[in-house]
């Protein structure tokens, strides 16, 4: 009897990674880029688009990161179709783009409809345009090619304060489902990845926190910490990768253990808790 272990490469593939330019998606970027995939990046920030190319390249990753706003349907067409010109097909898409645009400051009562379409716009109909946009070239890369959506644990419980940027986040796990069912017959593969709270410089947890009360971090999720995106871009490996051949229509939970745990905390002491024990909202804002 041979055994053989799977090869973790991707030389020889390319990438579309949306968001490419920071947090998440760099670490995507970079993680796929290692291991000798070729990265094209659709970033909204020129400065960040100028500075994630050039490290990329300097650590002899094949990259470019092209200024796109993937809102915007017309230059999401134009950004592919460029891409089809030059290169040919694509083997992994990466959804990343999201954002709550800080939807706790706009309560849902009072909330303008201006404001819900702006939430779909970054965190819903950017996935369904560059998918379908993007699908001509990885069906030239079929079978074997991905699609990887990056949403949120916020679809798998409640959140009080953000119900909108919520319902968008679930939304992308029936559209996984689904379309994972209608690629699957070409060897399409369709996955999410669902991060809890994650260091981005979107979103920086830690900073939040004032120092009296940093001890509380070790105790927000059984694995004591806020994630990373190096967390997110191992998760998007293993999907983009022969690791995974046999995985699709599913989202991988990348939450320190958050859904597991299920409301219950560590006390100071190290016991366990399902009963609120912090006063204020534990960052010290209130």
């Amino acid at each position: 009897m041979s055994v053989s272990a799977p090869v973790i490469s991707m030389r020889g593939k390319t990438a579309l990674i949306t968001g490419a330019g920071a947090g998440i998606g760099r670490g995507i970027s970079e993680a796929f880029g290692a291991l000798g995939a070729r990265i094209i990046g659709a970033e909204i920030d020129p400065q960040r688009a100028a500075d994630t190319q050039a490290a990329l390249r300097e650590a002899g990753i094949e990259a470019e990161i092209h200024v796109c706003d993937v809102r915007e349907t017309a230059q999401v067409k134009a950004l592919v179709a460029d891409i089809g010109a030059r290169i040919g097909g694509i083997d992994t898409l990466v959804n990343n783009v999201g954002d709550s645009i800080g939807e706790f400051m706009h309560p849902f009562d009072r909330a303008e409809e201006q404001f819900w379409d702006a939430l779909y716009a970054i965190n819903l109909r950017h996935v369904f345009t560059v998918s379908q946009a993007a699908l001509p070239l990885l069906r030239q890369r079929a079978p074997g090619a991905t699609i990887i959506n990056v949403s949120s644990i916020e679809a798998f419980r409640a959140i009080p304060m953000c119900p909108v940027y919520s319902a968008f986040k679930a939304a992308i796990t029936g559209f996984t489902k689904s379309l994972a069912l209608i690629l699957g017959p070409e060897g399409i593969r369709v996955n999410t990845i669902a991060p809890e709270t994650t260091e981005t410089e979107q979103v920086k947890p830690s900073l939040y926190i004032k120092p009296e009360l940093q001890q509380n971090v070790a105790r927000w999720t059984p694995l004591g910490r806020f994630g990373e995106p190096r967390d997110m871009a191992g998760c998007a490996v293993f999907l983009a990768t022969e690791l995974s051949s046999w995985v699709t229509g599913t989202t991988v939970h990348a939450d320190g253990g958050a859904l597991a745990a299920a409301g219950f905390y560590r006390t100071p002491s190290g016991a366990w808790t399902n009963t609120p024990i912090v006063t204020g909202d534990g960052f010290g804002f209130s």
